[in-house]
């Protein structure tokens, strides 16, 4: 199996706990939990920030010394209404205690700057299409660079339809060449509806150094520390991906693959 494909460890507590230094990287982490009604999460962030986003079922939070409540709404992610998601500054605490079957995403990257804890959504979330043809998909922006809510955190969700691609035209940042190109390590955590579908997803270098297909299940996660990584969805099967990006300077700018780039020119006309 590809070192870039993590299984998840489990069906409860946490099951996915992705750090730099397990990806052999420097800058993105992910967790993930799965809790039942009563069961809790906590954790200290140290010198990182964190997003958490409620990806399905409810929890009650408190964070940096704030209680924020109940959190969520949705109860299958695939309803596509704006997840309930929370900031969390470095040097702080958050504890998530479930109050219904839940599955919370933990979101980490080295903090930066001075960014309260704050509500990340839903409000200031809303699902908006991208693409056209085979090429279309429908994006929950929850941390871009257009909101100054964290340091180093990109966090976004993706919905593609059956039988369509996603983060295509293939496209690379992987160069610290800011305007050009950005640095950004980032991480797929995908989920497929019905849940025993499958997905791809390929990573891969101009060069050929890297140049990996995967086939992806539900609640598995992918790695991308260079090269283009486009996926696709299967005929039957819908395809969610949360999506975390963090590298040195916190803008997105990529370029695509100059085989493919034709097409994103065609579109565009």
């Amino acid at each position: 199996m590809s070192e870039l494909l993590v299984k998840p460890g489990g069906t409860s507590g946490k099951v996915h706990d992705i750090t730099p230094e397990s990806a052999g990287w420097g800058y993105v982490g992910f967790g993930l939990y799965h809790l039942a009604p009563g069961e809790t999460a906590a954790e200290a962030t140290a010198e990182r920030e964190a997003i958490l986003v409620l990806v399905e079922g409810k929890a009650r939070i408190t964070a940096a010394g704030e209680a924020f409540g109940e959190m969520g709404a949705r109860m299958s992610v695939f309803e596509k209404t704006a997840p309930h998601c929370l900031y969390v500054p470095g040097q702080a605490d958050w504890t998530a205690t479930a109050t219904t079957d839940c599955t919370l995403a933990v979101c980490t990257a080295p903090a930066r700057g001075v960014h309260p804890a704050r509500h990340l959504g839903p409000e200031g979330i809303q699902l908006t299409p991208r693409g056209t043809g085979q090429n279309l998909r429908h994006i929950n922006n929850i941390a871009m660079e257009d909101r100054d809510v964290a340091g180093s955190l990109l966090v976004t969700e993706v919905f593609t339809p059956p039988g369509n691609w996603s983060s295509y035209p293939s496209h690379r940042h992987d160069e610290d060449d800011f305007p050009r190109m950005t640095y950004l390590e980032e991480t797929y955590y995908h989920r497929l509806n019905p849940a025993q579908g499958f997905g791809i997803q390929r990573v891969y270098t101009e060069d050929g150094a890297l140049d990996e297909t995967m086939a992806v299940q539900d609640g598995d996660v992918v790695l991308v520390p260079r090269g283009h990584h486009p996926c696709g969805a299967p005929y039957g099967y819908e395809m969610y991906y949360l999506n975390v990006m963090a590298g040195p300077l916190r803008k997105w700018r990529f370029q695509n693959d100059p085989a493919h780039s034709w097409i994103a020119e065609r579109d565009a006309r």
